[in-house]
Formats: structure tokens, sequence, C-alpha cells
């Protein structure tokens, strides 16, 4: 939905439902945003971030009857498109996928022609009023990033984006942009990190210079229309795991004219005070298909862990006091505390949403809390439409709440 000024569009992620076919897609999409549409939106648009895979984006890149029974569910109502995950490539769902979820990863042709159908399904579907946006993995997967080749690799191939998404806008009027996402464990990992990679190697000299002569334009204009095409996710779950001070690194994107396509509204794991009873109840949160990237504050050092079983062995090897954990688990974001031990990093959501309403930093919001299917069974509240429109209810809330007297 818009919500009016200058705050953007907000949805919610359709990776929360099944979604790795078309077929499973259009079920998900049909029963589920209809129904939470009536309930947050019923006399206005909504607005949807549909999640396409890349066995679904051939579907309909293949088949004009299916956009166009797309286009016409969506007219027939009142919503609109106006994101796309296309972060993972592959199934999602019911199977393990841990690392493989960033693969194919940056270097990749089989990336690159993904999104490129990804975005000529947006030109064609989306309304003319919004720049529609595509969600992207961190470019890889950091332990496979082995070289100064491969981040290169990685720069030719959202140059090439580039120049599609510009050659798509000049024959179909359509803005379409690549958000890449910033994610723990991944070769974009902190905000530190982003900035270097957008200021140092995306847009140097050379990498512009390349730009210049596939296009055979300015340099000016190149660096427009990098700023244009190519920006990021800023998934505030993320940035919280990282310890990240939230209003800084914010701030840090804006002052280094780094566009934040999409504000993901999303809420981690926080244990601020690791013990063995809290490592014991949190064995549940462990077991589950996606990577549980854990990071240790302690004495002002922080440790990575990929996953929470190697945050439990090195616990259990030395159980000493003076440590918090935060864990890259998706949790709903009006939560603030799940039970003993557990707290959220909710807190980091509310600082986000203050930052955006005093300095509007992006024209799409969208909560992505996709674990539903993996959560415990005593944060799940009602059923999935519950669930995500409390979630709704909560970050509008926010938003639209009176400033705290000073």
């Amino acid at each position: 939905m818009n919500l009016g000024g200058r705050l953007g569009h907000l949805t919610y992620s359709t990776l929360v439902h099944p979604g790795d076919t078309w077929p499973e897609m259009w079920e998900s999409l049909t029963t589920y945003v209809p129904r939470v549409k009536v309930r947050v939106c019923p006399d206005r648009r909504f607005g949807v971030s549909l999640r396409l895979s890349a066995a679904s984006a051939q579907t309909l890149t293949a088949s004009p009857a299916e956009r166009a029974k797309l286009k016409r569910f969506l007219d027939d109502n009142d919503l609109y498109l106006y994101t796309v995950n296309a972060f993972p490539y592959g199934p999602f769902k019911n199977q393990i996928v841990k690392e493989q979820v960033y693969e194919p990863d940056w270097r990749s042709r089989e990336r690159i022609l993904y999104t490129q159908q990804v975005a000529e399904i947006l030109a064609e579907v989306c309304p003319p009023d919004v720049a529609p946006s595509i969600q992207s993995p961190p470019l890889g997967f950091k332990p496979r990033v082995t070289g100064p080749e491969v981040v290169e690799s990685y720069a030719a191939n959202l140059r090439e984006m580039a120049v599609f998404l510009h050659r798509l806008k000049a024959r179909t009027g359509r803005t379409v942009t690549l958000a890449v996402e910033p994610e723990p464990a991944c070769f974009l990992e902190t905000t530190a990190e982003t900035v270097a990679f957008f200021t140092q190697v995306l847009r140097s000299d050379r990498s512009i210079q390349a730009l210049v002569d596939q296009l055979g334009t300015s340099v000016e204009a190149a660096r427009a229309i990098l700023k244009r095409h190519i920006g990021t996710v800023y998934d505030i779950c993320h940035q919280a795991v990282e310890f990240e001070d939230i209003t800084a690194s914010l701030q840090s994107l804006v002052d280094n004219d780094i566009p934040v396509f999409k504000l993901q509204e999303a809420a981690a794991v926080r244990i601020p005070e690791v013990t063995q009873a809290a490592v014991e109840a949190l064995r549940e949160y462990a077991d589950t298909v996606y990577l549980t990237q854990t990071i240790e504050r302690r004495n002002g050092r922080l440790t990575r862990f990929l996953n929470l079983e190697d945050a439990f062995a090195a616990y259990e090897a030395d159980p000493g006091p003076g440590r918090e954990w935060r864990i890259h688990f998706h949790v709903p974001v009006f939560l603030t505390d799940l039970g003993d031990h557990f707290k959220t990093t909710r807190f980091a959501i509310e600082e986000a949403l203050a930052f955006h309403k005093k300095h509007p930093l992006s024209a799409q919001l969208e909560i992505e809390t996709y674990t539903w299917d993996v959560l415990p069974d005593h944060l799940k509240v009602g059923d999935i439409v519950d669930y995500v429109v409390q979630e709704l209810d909560w970050v509008k809330h926010e938003l639209f709440k009176a400033a705290a007297p000073a």
C-alpha cells in the first residue's frame, strides 16, 4: 500500500508462502494476498512483493498467457506488483538450503539471465507509477570469494545488468532496479564492506570507463545509469545481527549516495547473556533448513559463526560469561521478547523507521519474516494471514505514531 507523503509503499514478502514453482507461487498469491489486503487495505490498492524462482521466471517468460493472467489477477483484485524477490534461484522451502541459497552467485551467467528475465516480467506487469525492484543476493558467499578476479567478475556482471536495465528503460519506458542485499557470511556483509564495494570497485574510474565503452556515453551519464539501476536492499535484521549502529549505517549509505531500493523490516533473535540454559533453549531454533549465522560480542570483540551449532560448540569449549549472541533467524517484528533468555532486535527496526520518517531513503518497504514454516509453535500467532496482518499493522503504527515529546 502507498503510505503517503514520502514514506513509500509497504507490503510483506510472499517468500513466507510456498512458491518454489510458478504453480505453487500462483496458489499462494491467489490464496493469501487478497485475504491480507481485505484486512489491512480494503479500500485502496495493495502492493505485492512476489517471490519468483528461476523456474517461475522461465515459466512466465515462455508464456504470454501466464503473464497476462498475472496482470489480470492483480488488476481485478486492486493489487499492484512493485518488487520481486529473486534472491533464491532454486527451491527455498521444505529442504535444506543453507549456503546454497547464494548459488549461482553474481559471477555466473545463470544469475544474470535469471535476473534479466525477472526485469522483463516486471517491466510488463507493474503499473507505470512505480519503479519496481529486484531483490538479489549479496554477490556471493564470502568463503567462495577467492581473489580479486572474483570481485571484478561481480562488478562486470553488475555493469552488464545496468546496461540491460538502461536499454530496457529506453525500450519500455519502465525503470527497473537491481537491489543487492548485504547479509552475514557473504561478500557484502557489513555496511562498510558494501560502501567499499560500491565506491572503490563498482564506481571506480576503471569500472565507469568500462561502462562508458559499453554504452558509448559520457562519464557523467554512466555514473547516473549505475546509480539509477544498481543499489541495495537494506535488511534491518542483517545489520542488527552485525551489531551495527543502524542510524550510522543508514547515514553512511546516504553520504555515499548508495540507493536503498528496498528497506526490509525484519527482526533477529538476540540473547543478551549467553548461558547454558539459553544454549539448551536455543536448540529448537538450530534445526532448520536455513543458515543461522550467529555473531557473538564478548569484551568488545565480534566472533562470527556460520550456524548456531558452531556457536554452541564454541560456548561449550569455553562457557564463560559476558557474551551476547545475535542470530540470523527472522522472528515476528512485533515482538521484543521471545520468552526465557530470548529477546529480539526489534529496537533496530524502530531506529531504522525513525530515520526513514525524518529522512525518507526508500520508496519501498517490505516485511520479510519468511520463517513461518520453521518458527517454534509458541511464536506463531493465529494462522499465516493473522500473523502477516499483525506485522503490517505494527509497522504502520510505528511509522505513523506521534513523536515522543522532547
